[in-house]
Formats: C-alpha cells, sequence, structure tokens
C-alpha cells in the first residue's frame, strides 16, 4: 500500500474542501477512445464518484478533479473519509490548472467500511498518463491548483467510492496552552 497514517502528530486543519458537487468534473478514458463512464454525484453522505469502467478500445480509466482556490502552503498531508467497494483508487494532486500534465498521486484501498485515511504528501508519486515523472519533484503545497480521484485498476465493471469528506491538514505550529 503507498499510503500511511500519520502517527504522534498534532494535526490541524488547514482548508476543508466543500461537498459541492458542481465544482467537480470527469475525465474518462474516452479522451483517447475508451469507453469507461464515470463521474461525482451527490450522495446522502457527501459526495459519490460511480461509474463503469471499460477496457474495450485501449480504455480503463474514469477520474473526477475540480479546482483548489484556499492556500494550502502549511499543509503536510491530506485526510479523506471514504467508503468504496474494495478496488484501489488513486488520490491526485496537480500544480497546475491545466486539463493535461504532470499529476501527483497517491494509492489507497477501499472497503465497505467508512475509513479515515491521512496521506503525506512525500507518499504522492508524480506521474504523466500512468508513467513516473521522478524529475518533476515532490509535492509543493502551495502550488496545489487541482485534486481529484480515479480509477485504473484494470478491472473492468461498476464502481463506487464514497465520499464524505476532504481535507488538508498540517502540523500544530504552537502547543496548546491550556
Amino acid at each position: 500500500m503507498m499510503y500511511h497514517l500519520l502517527m504522534n502528530v498534532a494535526l490541524v486543519s488547514v482548508a476543508n474542501l466543500g461537498m459541492d458537487v458542481d465544482a467537480w468534473r470527469s475525465v474518462n478514458d474516452g479522451v483517447m477512445g475508451g469507453l469507461s463512464a464515470g463521474g461525482m454525484v451527490q450522495s446522502d453522505e457527501g459526495l459519490s464518484f460511480k461509474g463503469t469502467l471499460s477496457l474495450e478500445n485501449n480504455g480503463g480509466f474514469s477520474s473526477v478533479r475540480r479546482l483548489v482556490s484556499q492556500d494550502l502552503s502549511s499543509a503536510t498531508a491530506v485526510r479523506i473519509e471514504v467508503r468504496g467497494d474494495g478496488r484501489e483508487y488513486q488520490f491526485r494532486i496537480r500544480q497546475d490548472s491545466g486539463f493535461d500534465g504532470v499529476a501527483w498521486r497517491a494509492v489507497f484501498p477501499s472497503s465497505d467500511e467508512w475509513q479515515q485515511i491521512d496521506i503525506a504528501f512525500d507518499e504522492f508519486v508524480p506521474v504523466f498518463r500512468g508513467r513516473m515523472v521522478p524529475q518533476a519533484g515532490p509535492v509543493v503545497p502551495s502550488g496545489i491548483q487541482q485534486i481529484g480521484f480515479l480509477l485504473a485498476d484494470k478491472e473492468a465493471g461498476r464502481f463506487e467510492l464514497e465520499i464524505r469528506r476532504i481535507e488538508f491538514i498540517g502540523a500544530e505550529d504552537t502547543p496548546n496552552s491550556d
């Protein structure tokens, strides 16, 4: 697994992204001739990234993404609260607002139980169209402009990942002086 929980560190919320479905847009493998269909919809718990993954016509991925306007310069990780179908998903970060280009990905497993997953920025790997791009360097928190989810596990069929929270977190700078 490519994620770990941040332990023994006091964390504070830097930015909590709302659950507005209108902020999300779909990018599926149809951009290269594939037949997968997926998108973000509103759910009782927040949001749901759902659809059908197809491997036909050299397809095999479905994704959603949204712009981020908050100042994330003090963030060190992202916290997501998700419930899924047992498949492995990617949380993705982009440091530009363009359609194509380098994305930083972290793979996480889903389960049918709600789980809170903290993914440190140093766990993200820069990729372009599935290939590693080490020269892109690490995630720069102040440069984050887009986030998203992607499924590309080479398993055709229906999928669903429910999302209850997306929050950027950072280490607490000062001790609590109660």
